[in-house]
């Protein structure tokens, strides 16, 4: 018994071995090295953070806005020309104008702006706004101006140094941007709003993205049928405002074919060609006897005064025309003039 005890106790010697194993314990040390180089490159660098533009998801949008057709009518346009003017992809600025109650905006037309590049930096030409504002405040009195719109993939540095611009114009401007580039079935428009958050314990202005609807008018929906249809399609396919009109043109030209039916007629029972026929002829004369307006003593007067009209409207067009070049040359000369004054003035001052 002593001797098996003896024997067995060697054999339980190498037991301890694996309660060794707590050294490869250490091994979690290696692992959690791995990860941390992840997590690094995982976290933004300073630099990213100087770069933020948008807020964080949490922000909720304060306002409702709703979109009119035209106004992505006239920012494709623009950018398109521009495009075609330079023979490259250009940005292009503008302003947006519409109707606002409380928190419900209505995006309804838009106008460009100029702009210079100074230092790199995007200045907007305020003189050029303002004489834009004042043409469009004639003919739309009820809009006023809501916020810009620009072209790009997404808001940049640049695009919250012209923000700021916009907001010395009014202090809470929308921010339109359309990516003309861009693939997909949804739009290519976002809309944005600004708000001013903390980022490094300094106080900075960032975009919120807002949701948007559609509104058109009737107007619009035909300008768009027939944009889609007839300037988009490659098969020739023709919108329902180029039908209407179709129609009535075939109508106006059946039309002008029977009433010159019915004038050859009358003319050859007159020279004796073709038998008098009372019933034709008297339907012949209740037909002439709708048509009240078309005689002479009547006609004649209300077109002339129509086409007085139209010929008044025209030159009240161009005597506006005329009225404002000639209200920008007096500005133009007046700041001509009192710089060369104040060169005189200064001249004779210090000599």
């Amino acid at each position: 018994m002593d001797v098996e005890m003896e024997e067995e106790a060697p054999a339980a010697a190498p037991a301890p071995a694996p309660a060794a194993a707590p050294a490869p314990a250490s091994s979690p040390a290696p692992a959690q090295a791995s990860v941390s180089p992840a997590q690094a490159m995982s976290s933004p660098p300073p630099v990213d953070v100087e770069q933020k533009v948008m807020a964080d998801s949490g922000v909720a949008a304060t306002v409702s806005v709703s979109l009119h057709p035209l106004v992505i009518m006239n920012i494709s346009e623009h950018w398109t020309r521009v495009k075609a003017q330079e023979g490259r992809p250009v940005t292009v600025y503008g302003a947006l104008i519409g109707r606002q109650a409380g928190r419900d905006i209505e995006l309804c037309n838009s106008f460009e702006l100029d702009y210079n590049v100074i230092d790199g930096v995007v200045v907007i030409d305020r003189e050029y706004y303002n004489t834009k504002e004042e043409q469009f405040k004639q003919v739309f009195s009820d809009m006023d101006f809501l916020g810009w719109y620009s072209t790009g993939d997404s808001p940049g540095v640049q695009e919250i140094t012209v923000h700021q611009q916009i907001s010395d114009i009014n202090e809470s401007p929308l921010f339109l941007q359309m990516a003309p580039g861009a693939a997909g079935t949804e739009l290519p428009v976002s809309l944005y709003e600004s708000v001013i958050d903390m980022v490094n314990l300094q106080a900075r202005m960032l975009f919120v993205k807002l949701p948007y609807t559609l509104a058109t008018e009737e107007a619009e929906r035909i300008g768009l049928d027939h944009v889609a249809r007839i300037v988009g399609s490659t098969d020739g396919e023709e919108s329902r405002a180029a039908d209407h009109l179709m129609a009535q043109h075939s109508a106006i030209k059946m039309l002008a074919s029977r009433v010159r039916l019915v004038l050859e007629y009358v003319r050859a029972v007159e020279k004796g060609e073709l038998p008098h026929n009372h019933e034709i002829m008297r339907q012949i004369r209740a037909l002439s006897h709708r048509l009240p307006v078309l005689e002479p003593g009547r006609f004649r007067p209300e077109f002339y005064t129509q086409c007085n009209d139209v010929a008044l409207m025209a030159l009240l067009g161009s005597v506006m025309k005329s009225a404002n070049n000639l209200n920008q040359f007096v500005n133009k000369f007046n700041t001509v003039y009192q710089k060369q004054g104040m060169g005189r003035r200064m001249r004779g001052i210090f000599f």
